[in-house]
């Protein structure tokens, strides 16, 4: 057994293990760290118990000290500096003429490392941006390319229930939706009507899928043949998912007459369901609407520094998953830039093979003149 403190950096962010060391913490105190970005304050969310030595990733990084007045201070100034720092980072932007869109600017506890996150619809070369930010704050730089549902999370808004946006308030991960969530739930599939302010598909389809689930099996499928209580059997025309009703047409010898009964009133041969299905229409016109949320390709070991010795990320996560809720890193993070090395790595080899073959080639031709 290991004895660990939960602490989290950001609203609705997520919980990094750290060793407690013999601090008498509890929930909220504000504590300061050390993790792969630097110094910085975060607040104590789990109190220190006792997990499994498997749970963690050792060895765990230890809490520096409890957080003074002055480190709140310190958070304040940050603030003010931020703000500053973003608008300074949206006029080179527009210097230098990149096609990206500045969503915030964070300075580290320590001052030691300053983060823009930004989004973009492909990789943006900034490297020249980078040497104009570090010449005017004299610190270290470090730009991250962020996704949409990131990019929202950090924002924050209202959604379409009048509430605020579940990642901005609770959410700590993303969680993977799909068109068939919708299908299932029998949705309108109207991009309008089932995408969130991120434009992707709204999170709270997942919070429901379980229960349509697990509701939808008890129901036989529109054109079935089922045994009313009355012991007529008739066609099943509609079902009501919530209410667990469903409408029956039957024949009475005279005319046919629509019935509605409790499902468990009625009586037929369960079937097992079929996989939603969705037509190419419909693929076509929600495309751009899932996000798979797929963990991203381990970073080969040369982009991956910060995360030697063990750790990942702040301290070590009770997942262990990436670090933060960056999304897309441009630095190296993510699947495009794994195939891109991979991809660089090919083009490296296959030049190194193209020298080899030239210098031999005239090797060759120079034997030949002297022979000759």
């Amino acid at each position: 057994m290991i004895k660990v403190v939960g602490i989290r950096f950001q609203r609705a962010g997520k919980i990094y293990y750290f060793d407690p060391l013999d601090y008498e913490l509890e929930v909220p105190m504000h504590v300061i760290v050390e993790t792969a970005r630097g110094v910085e304050m975060g607040t104590v969310l789990i109190p220190p118990k006792e997990v499994e030595d498997d749970k963690v990733i050792q060895p765990l990084k230890p809490v520096i000290r409890i957080a003074t007045e002055e480190d709140e201070k310190v958070i304040e100034r940050n603030r003010e500096k931020e703000k500053e720092a973003f608008a300074i980072c949206k006029e080179k932007i527009a210097k230098h003429g990149l096609e990206m869109k500045l969503v915030n600017a964070e300075y580290t506890f320590d001052n030691n490392k300053l983060l823009f996150y930004f989004t973009a619809d492909g990789r943006i070369d900034f490297r020249e941006l980078v040497k104009d930010l570090a010449s005017v704050f004299r610190t270290r730089i470090e730009l991250r390319q962020i996704g949409v549902r990131d990019e929202t999370k950090i924002l924050g808004g209202i959604g379409i229930c009048g509430r605020e946006l579940c990642c901005k308030s609770y959410l700590s991960d993303f969680i993977p939706v799909s068109i068939k969530m919708a299908k299932e739930q029998n949705l309108s599939l109207n991009p309008t009507k089932i995408s969130g302010v991120c434009g992707r598909l709204m999170c709270c389809l997942k919070n429901e899928q379980d229960t349509y689930e697990y509701l939808n099996s008890r129901l036989p499928p529109v054109g079935d043949t089922v045994t009313t209580p009355s012991g007529m059997r008739g066609e099943v025309s509609a079902v009501n998912v919530l209410r667990q009703l469903v409408k029956v047409v039957v024949d009475n010898g005279e005319e046919k007459e629509l019935q509605e009964h409790r499902v468990d009133d009625l009586r037929f041969t369960p079937r097992r369901r079929k996989d939603v299905k969705l037509t190419e229409e419909e693929l076509k016109e929600l495309e751009g609407l899932e996000d798979n949320g797929e963990v991203t390709e381990e970073k080969p070991e040369h982009q991956n520094r910060e995360n030697r010795g063990g750790n990942r990320g702040r301290g070590n996560r009770r997942n262990n998953g990436d670090r933060d809720n960056a999304g897309e890193d441009n630095r190296s993070e993510g699947r495009e830039n794994y195939q891109r090395d991979r991809g660089r790595g090919r083009r490296n080899n296959e030049n190194r093979k193209n020298n080899e073959a030239g210098e031999n080639h005239s090797e060759q031709r120079g034997s030949n003149d002297s022979q000759s």
